[in-house]
């Protein structure tokens, strides 16, 4: 009533007692839009964009946590490489197309190249069933029900999230000798998707054979894909991180 006889914020704080910083979150409706979000937060919530959702998932599993407060706040946290602006943009974006209305903002590692990508939403543990105490290597990761039947539909988005967030293309060079005693000198592409968790590399790998392409484990957390055949594929839909 009192915003509504158009008293100043301050002025309605000193006849109330009401802090001014909750009397503005009224007046801009910022309080009742986080009621809104916690009322809609259960596990009933399901992505309206799965085509963002499964990129954002993928930018989660690779490089992504949750904190969540007892009153119900729930924040995530991507850290990205820095040196690729796009990236980092398209993170963003998938984070405002799958919970819109949510507000992004980044942070940065003194002395580093990390960006870190910011955002708040009651939801973001039932979007994210994975999160969990301590680290996703220790730890089960699986998709529930719902994530596999949008994933199965997005792959390629999938994919493209989680080589974005831990992994990469490359040009692999290396020299041999020709019967001939001639030194020859050949390259090729490749990209490697690296993570210590078996369970991530699993889903990685599981996404890879619904669109043909071939994988190798280089090691104990890199997974590679070499063929050619293959790697024209992750082209068509990754190429290069930007």
């Amino acid at each position: 009533m009192l915003i509504g006889e158009g008293l100043a914020d301050s002025e309605i704080a000193r006849l109330t007692g009401i802090p001014r910083s909750t009397i503005s979150a009224w007046r801009h409706g910022r309080g009742s839009r986080f009621h809104e979000r916690l009322a809609s937060a259960d596990s009933s919530w399901r992505p309206s964009d799965g085509v963002a959702y499964c990129y954002l998932l993928g930018a989660y599993l690779g490089d992504g946590c949750l904190h969540v407060t007892p009153g119900g706040a729930a924040g995530l946290v991507v850290s990205l490489d820095g040196g690729y602006p796009a990236v980092v943009a398209e993170v963003e974006r998938a984070v405002a197309r799958t919970f819109p209305g949510v507000r992004t903002w980044r942070s940065a590692v003194p002395g580093s190249h990390v960006a870190i990508v910011h955002a708040s939403h009651p939801a973001l543990p039932f979007a994210f069933p994975q999160h969990g105490p301590g680290r996703k290597h220790l730890r089960c990761i699986e998709l529930v029900a719902w994530q596999r039947s949008l994933t199965r539909e997005h792959p390629r988005q999938l994919l493209r999230g989680m080589i974005h967030s831990d992994g990469c293309r490359t040009i692999n060079r290396f020299r041999t000798e020709l019967p001939s005693g001639r030194i020859a000198e050949y390259e090729y592409p490749r990209y490697f998707f690296s993570n210590l968790s078996a369970d991530i590399r699993r889903i990685f790998c599981e996404h890879c054979e619904l669109l043909g392409i071939r994988w190798t484990q280089s090691n104990a957390r890199n997974i590679s894909v070499s063929d050619r055949r293959s790697v024209g594929l992750l082209d068509d839909f990754v190429g290069p991180k930007r």
